[in-house]
């Protein structure tokens, strides 16, 4: 079992760090996506403590260095080229393999490769790894191009059946081999970092790593960092008044990229009870690494409509069709919602549940492992996948709302991303002890 233990330092003001970091992530803003998003965070959290990190990023994001992009083959030579010009003191890399260019082969599965392994075998400097994705192998299924092919009953003629067995035989022989990549980075990293206990064991467990508690211990858990990007709490009626929501209605938000993993075909038959509402955004992100699949046969490029839709019909369903939202825009449609409903059928880890929490929002989520990690907290409810269930426990939260919301605030302070920083820093300086790179390298100035 892992354990988190959130440090929180009081320091007084001296001399800034010399500690150079290179953060590489393909995505960085505007590029829109959650691992851009969040490196941006953690990134503006760094320098904001006195560390002075540039971003290796996709040529379309405002990074400090760009070039790499999940189909050039070249990515380690560029990561290379900029450690030579940047000279940092260590690499860290957000790892979400789709966005170095996975590729599996159907025949062949020993072959599966991304743009930087290379990067990964040859790299002379300490490197850290965050994992933002892996999982078990019915949740891996589910990433298929083609998700209809795993329910019988779904199946229709306007799909090509063929694709549907290729891509789900990939997937399957490619399994084991997408869990030994994960090892082979966990192990070339001299550390590696993780949203939750849940995904480090995961990663940890595949290939018996958890066998190994060297392995296991080379993880540590830092909570993805989240708070309001506004300098003071909205109300409710005003933030409502901004997207043109009801007042007399209590709102369940479903917000997030529109991939088929999210789940949200359970608004066909949920059954909203009478004194809520549920406000829907979706958005798409640049490199859309999991198309979404029609519903209802709907086309894809509004995956909500709901024209038909009894609850629209009643006014239950208001789709906001506003696609990528700024951050003070996503804190304010925070601040208009009561909670989070989050129905996916695949997840390693959820920025927007995260976000929910720190605008003091319980959730209502999918039984799964990473959600079951903060119902356990109290933070939320994790039910079957099925809309009655949903629809029961948005009628449990409600009854019990002011619980959750105060176990939230409590939570909402490892949340910080002065905390989050905070502690990658404490990591870094660590790593480069044992390393003999930067020895006693002060605290740089943090509020107190």
């Amino acid at each position: 079992m892992l354990y988190v233990t959130i440090v929180s330092y009081k320091l007084d003001d001296i001399n800034k760090s010399t500690l150079k970091i290179l953060m590489i992530s393909t995505e960085f803003p505007p590029i829109p996506g959650g691992v851009g998003r969040y490196t941006k965070n953690l990134t503006d959290g760094l320098k904001k403590i006195g560390i002075k990190v540039s971003v290796l990023c996709n040529e379309k994001g405002k990074g400090d260095f760009i070039g790499i992009d999940p189909k050039n083959e070249n990515n380690s030579k560029i990561i290379f080229e900029v450690l030579d010009e940047y000279d940092p003191d260590l690499v860290h890399i957000q790892l979400e393999h789709g966005l170095y260019g996975l590729k599996m082969n159907s025949f062949n599965p020993r072959s599966l490769s991304t743009n930087i392994d290379k990067f990964y075998k040859e790299c002379k400097i300490p490197i850290i790894t965050t994992f933002h994705s892996a999982y078990p192998l019915h949740q891996w299924m589910e990433l298929s191009k083609h998700p209809n092919l795993l329910n019988k009953n779904m199946i229709t003629v306007s799909i090509n059946l063929i694709n549907q067995i290729g891509d789900y035989w990939k997937r399957f022989i490619n399994y084991r081999s997408f869990n030994l990549a994960n090892k082979q980075k966990m192990q070339a990293s001299q550390a590696n970092i993780a949203f939750s206990s849940y995904l480090a064991q995961l990663i940890s467990e595949n290939e018996n790593a958890i066998k190994d508690q060297k392995s296991l211990s080379n993880f540590s858990v830092i909570y993805h960092g989240a708070e309001p990007n506004m300098n003071k709490y909205v109300k409710k009626r005003e933030a409502r008044q901004f997207f043109s929501l009801p007042l007399n209605r209590k709102i369940a938000l479903f917000f997030g990229f529109m991939t088929h993993t999210k789940g949200w075909d359970i608004l066909d038959n949920l059954d909203v009870p009478d004194d809520w509402v549920v406000v829907v955004n979706q958005s798409e992100n640049l490199f859309n690494l999991a198309k979404p699949s029609p519903i209802n046969n709907q086309k894809s490029q509004k995956i909500l409509s709901h024209t038909d839709n009894k609850n629209s019909q009643n006014g239950k369903i208001i789709n906001l069709n506003r696609g990528f939202l700024t951050d003070k825009e996503l804190s304010i449609l925070f601040y208009s919602s009561d909670i989070i409903v989050l129905p996916y059928t695949v997840t390693s880890g959820s920025g927007v549940m995260f976000d929910a929490l720190a605008h003091g929002l319980p959730f209502i989520a999918t039984d799964l492992g990473f959600f079951k990690e903060f119902a356990d907290k109290g933070l939320g409810i994790v039910v079957k996948r099925r809309p009655n269930e949903f629809a029961k426990a948005i009628k449990k939260l409600e009854s019990e709302y002011l619980h959750y919301t105060q176990r939230i605030e409590n939570f909402n302070k490892e949340l910080t991303w002065e905390n989050v920083a905070l502690q990658h820093f404490d990591l870094y300086r660590n790593i480069l002890d044992k390393n003999d790179r930067i020895k006693n390298t002060p605290f740089p100035f943090v509020s107190t």
